[in-house]
C-alpha cells in the first residue's frame, strides 16, 4: 500500500518535505489489528470505571446494576461476532449462559465471606467456589 506523506516546514512557508513510501499490506492490518486491540481495552476499561464512580459517586446499588448488566458480555459477543462470526458467537452466547452459574456462586459466597471477614480472604474463598463451580460446570456439559 503506498502512502504520501507531506510535511510542511515552518507556519505559513511553502517549504516542505514529500515522502513516497510503501508498506506492505500486512504491516498495514497488523497496526489496525493493535488499534482494535487498544479499543477493546479502553472500552473495557471505560466500563469498569464507570462501575467505578457510580459505586463511589452516586450509590453502590446503581454500580451493581451496571455489575450485572451484560455490558462487557455483549461487547464480547460484538467482537467475537465481528471477528468469528456467527457459529463461533453462538458457542460464546450458550458458554456464557452455563458458566454465570458458577460467577453467581462466586457473588453469594462473596457476599457472605465479606460479612465476616477481610476483602482479601473473601476474594480466595469466593474464586476458590467459583472455579469449583467452573470444574463442575465442564464437566457436566463435557460428559452431557
Amino acid at each position: 500500500m503506498w502512502f504520501i506523506h507531506v510535511h510542511q516546514l515552518g507556519h505559513g512557508t511553502a517549504v516542505a518535505h514529500i515522502w513516497i513510501y510503501y508498506l506492505p499490506v500486512a504491516t498495514v492490518v497488523c497496526v489496525m489489528d493493535y488499534t482494535y486491540i487498544i479499543l477493546k481495552f479502553l472500552i473495557g476499561g471505560g466500563a469498569i470505571v464507570g462501575v467505578t464512580l457510580l459505586a463511589e459517586q452516586v450509590n453502590p446499588k446503581y454500580g451493581g446494576i451496571l455489575v450485572a448488566a451484560p455490558i462487557i458480555t455483549s461487547l464480547a459477543i460484538l467482537f467475537t461476532w465481528s471477528e468469528a462470526g456467527q457459529a463461533t458467537t453462538r458457542q460464546l452466547v450458550i458458554g456464557a449462559f452455563w458458566f454465570a452459574i458458577p460467577t453467581l456462586l462466586f457473588l453469594l459466597v462473596l457476599y457472605l465471606l465479606l460479612a465476616r471477614y477481610p476483602l482479601i480472604p473473601s476474594f480466595g474463598g469466593a474464586f476458590g467456589i467459583w472455579l469449583a463451580a467452573v470444574l463442575v460446570t465442564n464437566w457436566l456439559l463435557a460428559v452431557g
